[in-house]
Order: C-alpha cells, then structure tokens, then sequence
C-alpha cells in the first residue's frame, strides 16, 4: 500500500513523496536492512537538495543586503562568509525537515551540524594555521559525518504533526522544476550565451545516467539516445564552426529542443527518472530564454 500522511489541515490523505525517515522501524524480519539504508541515503539526500537551495536562493539576497547597507566587504569576510553560508544552508534544511515531520530538537541537531565544523576551525584560521579556503573546504567535510551522526540518531523517531497547506504540499512535489529556477537566478541578473560545448551535456546526462540505471536495454531505446547524441554534437561543431551571433542563437535553440526531449521522457518514463526529467525541461526551458534575452539586448 502507498505510503500516506494525514495533514493537519486536508480532510484527505496524501501521499508522501517518498518514504519518511522517521517512519517507526519495522517489526524484525519484516523489512530487509537495505530498506533502512535507501530511507537514510534519501533523507541525507533531500537534506543535500534543501540546503544547496537554501544557498541559491538566500546568497544573492546576502549580497543585495551587503551593498545597500554598505558591509559588502565584512560580509566577504572568511569567518562571516562561513557564518552566512551555514545560515543559508541551515535555512534550507529546516524547511525541508518541517516539511517532513522532523521534531525541532532533530532540526536544532541539525543545525548544529551546519555550524559546528565551521567554528572548530575558526581557532586554527585565526592563529594562521589554515588559510580561507581551507576554512570553507574543511567546514563542509567536516559537516557530512556531522549530519550522518545526526540522521542516524534520529531515524527512527516518531513523526511530529505539521500543518501543511495544500499549495505548499504541491510546490513540495514539483522540487526538481523549482530547484532548476534556483540554479538560473544569478543569469537572469546578467545574462549570458553559454559556450556551445555545454550542449554535449544534454544527451550525455542521458546515456550515463540510463547505463547506471540499467535502462537502456530495451528495444530502440539506445538506439534513440545515440541519435539523439549525434543530433547536438552536430549543433555543436555546427555553433563552433559558425561562431558570432549564429553560434548564439544555435546554442539557445539547442538548450530549448533539448526542452522537448526532456518531455518526451518524462510522459514515456523512460531511461531517467521522472523527477530529472522534469528538473532538466525547467532547466532548458529557462537557460534558453536567459541567452535569446541576452542575444536580444546584445542587439539592441
């Protein structure tokens, strides 16, 4: 039976987007241990998602505050440029751990995990020690076991009562498209042309994550995907060797084709998940409105 959650404030029950972590560990026997591994792996996961989204969306809102109130150059400082990435990070991560009926001392602990790392190294950047980027990079190594201990301890416990709107439940299952509008906020503020070699990615992603899922073995199904690698590394040469404005406008119809690919796959649901698929047509659809924009005004 599928997995339900009675919201606080629905008289229905909805379905879950996916298993809950905190869901009570099944009786003995009756659930392999490889179960509990996939809900931990997508709880780390989603936690990963949330707080790359945190950082996409509440970066460029840290940097508009900075200038207009005129700290841009503390806010660039190390130790604060630590702070305020494990804020964005902490705030991302909390929203989407309230949206799964985490408690709020598993999201406290959570937090923790986010700022801890950075500030046991801030002793050793400050005496000199480690420079800047050592700082950053060690804060986030230091950050996974931190949030795994944490997972781990909480992983079994019962679930807390979240009222949930009906409008946030289905902006929750349309993730993948709102993380792709995330990753193209920064290009809206100054758009660009992307190079043409970008368009080798688009089949690319397709032929290795279909061999790492094992589903290209049906029939024509390979036999598509390499067509349709052959299509945009035609485009491809096709934008190098023309180069100037033609390039340009290859390269944006390459990204917006590529839309209708991602459409096909995601209603036949096949070689990729649909969630990727759905996040790749967002993606292609707005990078390739973000360069006919620049195009345009480049025009002008």
């Amino acid at each position: 039976m599928e997995n339900t959650r009675m919201y606080a404030d629905s008289a229905t029950a909805v379905p879950s987007p996916a298993p809950l972590p905190t869901d009570d560990p099944a009786p003995p026997g009756a659930a392999p241990a490889s179960s509990s591994r996939r809900r931990l792996l997508w709880h780390l996961g989603e936690m990963a998602l949330a707080m790359v989204a945190g950082m996409l969306l509440l970066a460029p809102l840290w940097e508009l505050a900075g200038t207009a109130l005129g700290v841009g150059g503390s806010l660039a400082r190390p130790e604060v440029a630590a702070l305020v990435m494990a804020t964005n990070m902490t705030v991302g991560m909390t929203v989407a751990m309230r949206y799964r009926a985490h408690r709020w001392h598993a999201v406290g602990e959570m937090a923790a995990a986010m700022y801890v790392p950075f500030l046991l190294l801030f002793v050793p950047f400050r005496v000199g020690l480690i420079d800047a980027d050592a700082l950053l990079l060690g804060g986030h190594l230091l950050m996974i076991p931190a949030m795994v201990l944490v997972a781990l301890r909480h992983r079994h416990e019962a679930s807390a009562p979240v009222r949930r709107h009906r409008v946030m439940v289905a902006l929750a299952h349309r993730w993948p498209a709102g993380l792709a509008l995330l990753l193209t906020v920064d290009m809206w503020v100054d758009p660009s042309v992307l190079s043409p070699w970008t368009m080798l990615v688009l089949p690319g992603g397709y032929l290795v994550i279909g061999m790492a899922r094992r589903t290209l073995g049906g029939r024509g199904v390979l036999a598509t995907q390499l067509a349709g690698l052959a299509v945009w590394v035609a485009l491809t040469l096709g934008a190098v060797l023309a180069g100037g404005r033609t390039a340009d406008w290859l390269v944006a119809f390459g990204w917006l084709a590529h839309a209708g690919w991602d459409v096909a796959h995601h209603r036949d649901r096949r070689v990729v998940p649909r969630g990727y698929a759905e996040f790749c047509v967002v993606l292609d659809v707005a990078l390739a409105a973000v360069m006919v924009l620049a195009i345009l005004t480049s025009d002008a």
